[in-house]
């Protein structure tokens, strides 16, 4: 029989399992918005933008389900957008208040804040915008000044982490010395490390209203064609800048890619599954063409097994139940 006898049984295939997966490994993402009620997202069936109000009951349901956290994404309305991206480091800004809501009501919380200007610039990019000899570009420099701001509000705010995902060179640097010359020496980078220009990202643009206004955002992402070098440079500098958990994003996409950090690099790894993929499976469940509950949890372990210690997921409160129901 060979390999085929340590599958036989239920009881043998657990007991030589070596890939683990468990709540506190998902970490949720959460889109909030100021009033209202909460919105469902039309392309991405079951993930909402959530009013203010509604986090306390979002943090205690994250709490019950044992997740490893939540990371919040803060939704603007045109109106109140501007070519600095000021909502993002304003005092009182959508993430901050939701920030200190989470952590007032629930301490013992993980709340990860991204930290990127896009949801909040009149113009959908990830930093200043400025028009040069070669056209319109973002200004790399005067961005770090602005994503150091933002992360070290954040951390006033009270968040645990601040994930910088704007992709400018530096910004792991920057933002480490906003947060240590503020006092926040002690609050954790987890870098958008290995970020990839993709086209996965087309429900999140949607949930975040965060669609670039003109243009595309390859001049600062990765491209999805560039080499293995592209992704361990990246990864290397903001290991040396002092990131202290890197994260590959999108995830299934790029497994060859977080495989190999794991080889090389001896940080936490985190992998992000985005909007896109979340997109595919649903609407492959929801038209009867899958098992969804075997799928999600299919490519959540494959991420695992990877190398991701931390997986950020739309289907994190789902999974959680479906596996604290297989572990009955």
């Amino acid at each position: 029989m060979g390999p085929r006898r340590l599958r036989f049984s239920e009881g043998v295939r657990r007991l030589v399992a070596e890939v683990e997966l468990s709540s506190r490994h998902l970490v949720w993402p959460l889109f909030v918005k100021e009033g209202g009620e909460k919105e469902e997202i039309p392309s991405m069936p079951g993930v909402f933008r959530h009013p203010l109000k509604d986090l306390p009951a979002l943090g205690e349901e994250a709490l019950k389900a044992g997740l490893g956290g939540v990371i919040l994404f803060g939704v603007l309305p045109d109106s109140e957008k501007d070519p600095l991206g000021q909502g993002a480091y304003h005092p009182e800004g959508i993430v901050q208040r939701a920030i200190r809501i989470l952590k007032r009501h629930h301490p013992e919380l993980l709340v990860i804040a991204d930290t990127c200007l896009c949801e909040y610039t009149d113009h959908g990019h990830c930093g200043v915008v400025r028009e040069g000899r070669l056209g319109v570009y973002v200004d790399n420099e005067e961005s770090l000044a602005l994503l150091a701001k933002t992360a070290l509000s954040q951390a006033e705010a009270g968040a645990d982490l601040v994930a910088p995902s704007a992709m400018m060179d530096g910004q792991v640097r920057a933002i480490r010395e906003a947060l240590d010359k503020g006092g926040f020496g002690q609050v954790p980078i987890l870098s958008y490390a290995v970020k990839y220009a993709s086209s996965f990202y087309g429900p999140f643009r949607e949930a975040a209203a965060s669609a670039p206004r003109f243009g595309d955002r390859a001049g600062y992402q990765m491209d999805p064609k560039g080499g293995l070098w592209d992704a361990l440079q990246e990864a290397h500098l903001d290991d040396l800048e002092g990131a202290d958990l890197l994260m590959v994003k999108p995830g299934l996409p790029y497994l060859d890619v977080l495989a190999e950090l794991k080889r090389r690099f001896t940080k936490p790894l985190a992998a992000y599954q985005v909007s896109g993929e979340y997109a595919m499976l649903k609407a492959a469940a929801l038209a009867g063409y899958l098992d969804e509950r075997r799928a999600v949890l299919e490519s959540l372990y494959a991420l695992r097994r990877a190398g991701a210690q931390v997986i950020l997921t739309y289907y994190a409160p789902q999974a959680s139940g479906w596996l604290r129901e297989s572990h009955r």
